[in-house]
């Protein structure tokens, strides 16, 4: 291209890497934390009917913080891996992991390629047989991977979650402490008061028969959240 159009290639990744944080940083944030029963994910999500938070398979569970329909769409296409996988080989081949790497790739190929990227953050988590087998991985927006222990989380105040959990956070805690912690987390990074009705709760509970993924209405919170 002509000089005065030209762009290194180090300016555009940083370019493309602002351009999707400042989308991300609009969303509301979403927390997960190990419990003594399994991996409990928290969004703040005022809608009742975009859900950021919904099962992948078996054992797995998705959560999208950003711009809903770009993780609506690898959500998506996360359901349709992890079937045909579970098809065509078995379904205990189906692990969050080779979601991740799937995932990453995707993400990944998009933000050095296209001229956008996407401007979302994605947790694949995964209840073990027992605790220290749970799973969790959070992929970025440029594709890279984190894997995470105890706790995670993801959306415009990632940051300030996780330097409260940091301190906070213990191990082995019931689901409703656990719920708690997270509720907190988001208050104290949203320096406000969260509702019951604008919290999106889910669950991969260990001993739960079949599928091990279940959503907490906010009914069923009760005096957990006031």
């Amino acid at each position: 291209m002509p000089l005065p159009y030209y762009v290194s290639p180090e300016q555009m990744m940083q370019d493309k890497a602002e351009y999707a944080r400042k989308g991300i940083a609009k969303g509301k944030s979403i927390v997960a934390l190990e419990y003594a029963g399994g991996v409990l994910v928290v969004a703040e999500n005022p809608s009742a009917s975009l859900n950021k938070v919904s099962e992948l398979y078996d054992r797995i569970a998705f959560a999208g913080a950003g711009k809903y329909g770009e993780f609506e769409r690898l959500r998506k296409e996360g359901i349709r891996y992890a079937d045909m996988k579970g098809y065509a080989y078995g379904r205990e081949d189906v692990t969050a992991k080779s979601l991740a790497n799937a995932y990453s790739q995707v993400i990944g190929n998009i933000f050095s390629m296209e001229i956008k990227p996407l401007e979302v953050e994605i947790l694949v988590l995964e209840v073990g047989e027992e605790q220290a087998a749970n799973e969790m991985y959070r992929i970025a927006f440029d594709g890279s991977i984190a894997d995470e222990k105890g706790y995670t989380s993801i959306g415009g105040q990632a940051e300030e979650l996780k330097l409260f959990l940091t301190d906070k956070c213990q191990e082995g805690l019931s689901r409703e402490a656990a719920l708690q912690q997270a509720t907190r987390a988001l208050e104290a990074a949203a320096s406000q008061k969260v509702k019951a009705t604008h919290l999106e709760v889910a669950v991969l509970e260990r001993a739960r028969p079949g599928r091990k993924f279940r959503r907490i209405p906010p009914a069923e919170l009760g005096s957990v959240v006031e």
